[in-house]
C-alpha cells in the first residue's frame, strides 16, 4: 500500500496537535473551574429550577435572611403550596408528602456553617448592598448547591475592606 502524499500527511498531523490542544484547553479550563456538585440531599431539590428557571425568590424559602442573623429554611407545608397540584406523582414530590402528612422536617444537610464563636447576620450585610453571590455563588445556577467560598476570617475582612462596603474590620463586630 503506498504512503499517502507528504502534504496529506502533513494536514492530518497539524489537525491531530491542533485535536490535542483543544482537549488540553478544555481539561485546564475544567481543572480551573471545576463543577462543584454539593452534598447529596434527603430529596434532590433544584436550585436551578427554582430559583433560576422559575424565578422564585430566595426569601420565599429562606424568609430570615432579610431580617435576622439564620436566613432559615421553609416548613414543609409551604413547599405543599405548589406541590399539592404540580408534579403530586413524581417521586421525590411523594416523598415530600410523607414528610408533610407526618409532621417531619425535611431533614437538609447543612452545605453552610460558621464557627459558634462568630456573630453573623445576613439581614445587615443585605442592608449594605453584599449580593448573596458573593458568598454562595451563583445559586441561581446549581441543582444541588455546593460550598462556593470557604468563610473563612480572611475571607470577610477582605471582603469588609473592599472599598464598596467599608464595613468595620473590628473584632467585636464578628467575635461577641
Amino acid at each position: 500500500m503506498a504512503r499517502p502524499p507528504l502534504l496529506l500527511r502533513r494536514w492530518v498531523a497539524r489537525v491531530w496537535w491542533l485535536g490535542v490542544a483543544v482537549a488540553l484547553a478544555g481539561l485546564a479550563l475544567l481543572a480551573a473551574h471545576p463543577q462543584r456538585v454539593g452534598p447529596e440531599q434527603p430529596l434532590p431539590f433544584s436550585h436551578r429550577l427554582h430559583a433560576g428557571d422559575k424565578g422564585i425568590s430566595c426569601y420565599f424559602c429562606h424568609p430570615g435572611a432579610d431580617r435576622s442573623s439564620v436566613a432559615g429554611l421553609p416548613e414543609v407545608g409551604k413547599c405543599m403550596v405548589c406541590h399539592r397540584v404540580i408534579a403530586p406523582d413524581f417521586a421525590p414530590i411523594k416523598r415530600l408528602r410523607q414528610y408533610y402528612d407526618t409532621g417531619t422536617p425535611i431533614p437538609w444537610v447543612r452545605v453552610y456553617r460558621l464557627s459558634d464563636y462568630v456573630f453573623f447576620n445576613h439581614a445587615a450585610h443585605l442592608r449594605r448592598g453584599v449580593d448573596c453571590a458573593v458568598c454562595h455563588g451563583n445559586v441561581q445556577g446549581m441543582d444541588r448547591v455546593a460550598l462556593n467560598q470557604k468563610l473563612t476570617m480572611g475571607f470577610c475582612v477582605d471582603c469588609h475592606r473592599r472599598p464598596e462596603y467599608q464595613a468595620s474590620v473590628d473584632c467585636w463586630r464578628c467575635h461577641r
